[in-house]
């Protein structure tokens, strides 16, 4: 059945856009000014890094998200199911166990981010053959597929960890979770560029990503090219995954618990509507709880844990609690 947005929803989607971005304005003012006893220079120039890095990672996690479940027509699925984060985990451990703790701490953190986008980006490509080799564009191929690489990438990673001595062990773990408190220059503008580039590519595509909510028959009988736009959707989502994952680190639930909230709140199921409002949820629940977290707790807790805990209860209630026709 075709997809109708009325001006009503429109109208309202609007409106939830207004509300998010005003929320969101207010949040970073607070994160920008708040407490700040010494140098306003220095206090912004090094709040003001953190600021982007946090607007960057919530970009790269929500519009990824948002793509990989317009893509596979499911509110439950993230591109963590196909192995993107057990393969950056991998990634950290094979570093650690053939340079060793001392080497791993002495790579700059740019040449990690080019060592292990191409890899992310060959792995994305060579799941994307499960579309194309005897397949006929089955999508629960695609996704199997993922789950048993993210098994093996888990298993193999479990087995190196147990190689390694307890120094280059520690060492390894500190790179298994989130961080949102450090911020590379370098990095950080590559994932802007990126960043950037996709809002050009998605705001060019938005009413063919509308029409790919209805299928992939009813896209191709409109006219459109699936196997392109899927394969441009999945080498989107590498990138933004691995920007993501460059900056802080996995962060496996989050962009589930984002859409879930989108598709809650929003009543309009227009691209042009959803994908900024996944953006700006993304970014108000990040700058908001690092805000908490840093000003009001005095970092007595990891925002990327309650977020991870969040996550995996909406997960649970996504899959437990709702029925799918």
């Amino acid at each position: 059945m075709l997809h109708s947005f009325s001006p009503s929803q429109t109208g309202s989607g609007m409106r939830f856009l207004f509300t998010l971005s005003i929320l969101l304005i207010l949040a970073s003012i607070f994160f920008m000014t708040f407490g700040i006893k010494g140098s306003w220079d220095f206090a912004f120039q090094l709040r003001g890094k953190k600021l982007l890095m946090l607007l960057t990672v919530a970009y790269a996690v929500g519009v990824s998200t948002l793509l990989f479940q317009t893509l596979t027509h499911n509110p439950i699925l993230t591109p963590g199911l196909l192995g993107y984060d057990s393969l950056y985990l991998l990634l950290q451990t094979i570093t650690v166990f053939v340079v060793g703790a001392i080497g791993y701490s002495s790579i700059d953190a740019l040449n990690k981010f080019i060592l292990e986008t191409p890899v992310m980006l060959l792995a994305s490509l060579l799941l994307f053959r499960t579309l194309t080799k005897n397949s006929h564009g089955d999508l629960a191929r695609l996704i199997l597929t993922g789950m048993i690489f993210a098994v093996m990438f888990r298993s193999c990673n479990s087995l190196l960890q147990r190689l390694l001595d307890p120094t280059m062990f520690t060492v390894a773990q500190t790179s298994y979770f989130a961080q949102f408190t450090s911020v590379n220059v370098s990095t950080l503008s590559i994932g802007i560029i990126i960043m950037m580039l996709s809002i050009v590519w998605i705001w060019r595509m938005r009413f063919q990503l509308d029409v790919l909510m209805l299928g992939r028959d009813a896209t191709i009988a409109l006219g459109i090219n699936y196997l392109k736009i899927s394969r441009q959707i999945l080498l989107w989502v590498a990138l933004l995954v691995s920007v993501s994952t460059a900056l802080v680190g996995p962060v496996s639930f989050f962009g589930l618990l984002i859409c879930a909230l989108v598709n809650l709140c929003s009543t309009s199921m227009q691209h042009a509507l959803r994908i900024p409002a996944a953006f700006l949820m993304a970014a108000l629940i990040l700058i908001g709880g690092q805000f908490i977290f840093e000003h009001l707790l005095g970092m007595q807790g990891v925002l990327s844990v309650v977020i991870e805990f969040c996550g995996g209860i909406v997960f649970l209630w996504l899959v437990l609690g709702r029925k799918y026709s």
